[in-house]
């Protein structure tokens, strides 16, 4: 307890004497997490809203009709398709729709269209929800390999959907890329920060060290040091996080570009200060001990 009272008595000691170093260390970390959080926020809710986008990639299968092929298809083969597509591990949901249903659907998107028709031409269909937005291809396929079957066609927007899958690959790989991209600049701006205040003790360091005292016992308070910079500068980002996310969300989610759905959504902000602040944490205390460990050879 002596030797833990030592050290904290030491590194408060520190922090008081040196307080440019030490606020610089800490709004060096605050820039950083702050930074750190507004990506994590955005980054997540971009790739949220690309998993939306790949829910939305469904095969539409549409079945013969006396119109379109020279026999129509009859409800045995409609009934085994429906049984084939719900079969497969790679088919969430099934949804028949019906000619009348079609027609109805078409009235709300073009009334003025649909009045001027003198029957109904649209066929009985099925439309198939995969379990991943990736397996559409597959999906497809089920129903490609069934010769004789009754289907006249399968659409699933096939250039369409190869876009939306590359482009939501590459929101996944940007994200994780400028997330590791932005810890590591983090990591080595927090380092050199706390190297000038090492730095400045150097000969204090050098005397400790020749009077016996060991490397934990030295490296001790500047990674308390290190630790209570981390946190508070993370502590800080959090609360203008909380203010950004009281003033500016809101016009945002309402009027601007976030408004894309119910189940798009960010890191949970509890979840996002919690991450901030543990890496606010380890930063400080990982940029202390590995900055001082080239003067403890002595």
């Amino acid at each position: 307890m002596e030797r833990l009272k030592l050290i904290v008595s030491e590194s408060l000691r520190s922090l008081g004497a040196n307080v440019s170093t030490t606020l610089a260390a800490t709004v060096t970390v605050l820039i950083g997490m702050f930074l750190l959080g507004l990506f994590i926020a955005f980054g997540s809710w971009v790739v949220s809203w690309s998993n939306h986008v790949k829910k939305e990639l469904v095969v539409h299968v549409y079945y013969c009709t006396d119109d379109t092929c020279a026999k129509a298809a009859t409800p045995r083969q409609e009934n085994r398709i429906a049984n084939l597509a719900s079969s497969s591990p790679l088919v969430k949901r099934v949804i028949p729709v019906s000619k009348a249903e079609a027609l109805a659907q078409m009235k709300k998107k073009h009334p003025e269209e649909v009045a001027q028709l003198p029957t109904n031409p649209f066929p009985d269909a099925l439309t198939v929800v995969p379990k991943k937005g990736e397996d559409v291809d597959r999906v497809a396929a089920l129903f490609s390999s069934q010769p004789g079957n009754g289907i006249d066609k399968i659409d699933y927007g096939k250039k369409t959907t190869h876009k939306v899958l590359r482009l939501a690959h590459v929101i996944e790989a940007f994200f994780i890329i400028a997330v590791v991209l932005l810890l590591a600049a983090s990591t080595l701006l927090i380092a050199n920060t706390i190297r000038l205040s090492i730095f400045s003790r150097r000969r204090e360091i050098e005397v400790m060290k020749l009077v016996g005292a060991t490397n934990w016992f030295v490296r001790g308070p500047f990674m308390l040091e290190g630790v209570l910079c981390g946190v508070a500068g993370a502590i800080g980002a959090v609360i203008l996080l909380i203010l950004g996310k009281a003033i500016a969300l809101p016009s945002l989610l309402h009027t601007g570009p976030l408004n894309a759905g119910n189940d798009v959504k960010a890191l949970a902000f509890e979840l996002n200060a919690l991450i901030l602040v543990a890496t606010g944490l380890l930063l400080g205390a990982a940029g202390s001990g590995l900055t001082i460990r080239r003067f403890l050879r002595v």
